[in-house]
Formats: structure tokens, sequence, C-alpha cells
């Protein structure tokens, strides 16, 4: 596993790991709301690496990168971050892999620097807008009920409220030695930064239609207790050529839960994406 620091935009040093075959086609995984690269491992450690450089960035605020107080409000700057990975080690058209969260830091690269320089994009569990009624239509009343204990200073609360979101994610609870890393991971966010993220106000209305040139995945978990799995017909609506997958007997983290089966569904795409290409 190599380790690397990057100049994101506004000069943010940003965090990335980078693992597998050098010479595979790269998959730049972003992660969600309050968590970091770890929550990748499942990836990163498994059959991806023979065939794939496999790239996990920690987004500002999170994990190793650098956490600003007021550096999240602008499109253009979490743009500059994914094309500062993407230019940074000379990812050679990447397919972007964004869960939860992560799809409106795909969308905000796409706004700002075209598709051009990717492959394919492959939205998990994922959001495309944020700060109206109808983007919170696509989340379920349980996750909205947690939020404010997301933005608390009270290190009780927050972290309560943290170790609801970790359980959300899953079906089951998780070992006691994965709670903790992945508590652990989510406290190491300031609430500052969970607050700005959440203060946003994304449509990107406009923009979807106009990546029905790009190939596109959709992953959902069945039994999604954050984003409702009706989502996926928003998507599929804006994006009517993308492949779906729908997981059963898994929840909003399925490259987690169902790493192996998630992971087949990526190398599927990704081995078409290929075909298309020659």
């Amino acid at each position: 596993m190599k380790h690397h620091t990057v100049a994101g935009g506004g000069g943010i040093q940003l965090h990335v790991v980078e693992t597998g075959n050098p010479r595979g086609r790269p998959l730049l995984f972003i992660h969600a709301f309050s968590q970091c690269w770890l929550a990748w491992q499942r990836q990163l450690h498994s059959e991806l690496t023979s065939q794939y450089r496999l790239i996990a960035m920690d987004l500002r605020g999170h994990g190793l990168s650098e956490k600003p107080r007021d550096a999240y409000g602008d499109t253009r700057l979490w743009a500059d971050d994914v094309d500062a990975v993407v230019r940074g080690l000379a990812l050679d058209r990447p397919v972007l892999c964004g869960w939860s969260y992560g799809p409106l830091v795909i969308l905000d690269y796409i706004r700002h620097y075209g598709t051009d320089r990717v492959a394919g994009i492959v939205f998990v569990g994922g959001v495309t807008k944020l700060g109206s009624a109808e983007a919170a239509s696509a989340l379920t009343p349980e996750f909205l009920s947690a939020v404010p204990s997301f933005f608390s200073t009270d290190a009780e609360e927050s972290t309560a409220g943290l170790r609801t979101l970790v359980r959300m994610c899953l079906t089951s609870d998780p070992q006691p030695e994965e709670l903790y890393l992945m508590l652990g991971y989510n406290v190491s966010v300031p609430p500052y930064v969970r607050q700005a993220l959440f203060s946003r106000t994304i449509d990107n209305d406009d923009l979807m239609p106009t990546l029905r040139a790009t190939p596109a995945l959709i992953v959902h978990g069945e039994l999604d207790a954050i984003c409702k799995p009706a989502v996926v017909a928003q998507h599929t609506a804006a994006l009517p050529h993308a492949e779906v997958a729908m997981m059963s007997g898994t929840g909003h983290a399925p490259f987690w839960e169902q790493a192996a089966a998630f992971n087949e569904h990526v190398r599927t795409f990704c081995e078409r994406l290929e075909i298309q290409m020659v």
C-alpha cells in the first residue's frame, strides 16, 4: 500500500492510498460523509488488485487529509480535489466509484472538468442532491432524525450519533474490532466538517442527463436504512443507460457486507468498459 499527499483545491493537503496493478485500469474510490479510505479495505485487499490500480482518497476534512474550518461550500474546491488526485497520480481515464455522499463529489468534478478523463462512474447507495425537500425525500426518516447529533460538539452526544450512523450502514452489528475502527474514523471528523457537508445545497438535475454517453453502474442495497432504494429510480430516469445492481440482504454499505459480490459487479462493469473502448 502506497500513501500519497496531494495538494487539492485551495492547497488543502489530501491523503491518498494506492495499491493493485500499476498497469491496470485505475479505480478511484470516494468515501461517504464522515468516513475515510479505510471504508474500502475489502476492495483494496481483494482480488481486484490483480487487475486494477486501486486508489482511495480521504476527502477534505476526513481521515488524514487536512481539516480546514471553512472550505466545503464551493463545488469547485471539491472538483479540484478529485482533479488533483487524477493528475497527481497520473490516473489514465479512471472509473470513479462514490459511496453515499461520494457521488456528489464525483458530480462536482464532472461539472467543472467534464467526462473526457473519466472512463465510467459507479454510484453506491448514492445521492445526487442535497439541501432541499426533494433531496431529503431520498433519505430515511430514521437517518434524518439522527442528523442533528452529528453536528454536536458534546462528545457523548456526537459519539452516540456516530455509533447510530455506523450501525445504520449495516444490516447486522459488526465485530467489536470493526465497530471501533469505524467509530474511530467517524469520530476523527470534526463536527464543523460534518455540519458544513450537510449545509451544502446541490441539485444536479441539469448535469445528470449530460452523462448519457458515460458508462455508469448503480449499486444499491435493498435493505438500505439511510438512502431509500427508491432513489435508484430517480437516477435511472436521468441515466437510462446505467447498469443497476440491487443487492439483496445488504444495506447502505454493500461493498463491506457483501464484498465479494460487490467486487464482482465492479469487475464485470470494468470488463465491459474495456470491450466498449476497443
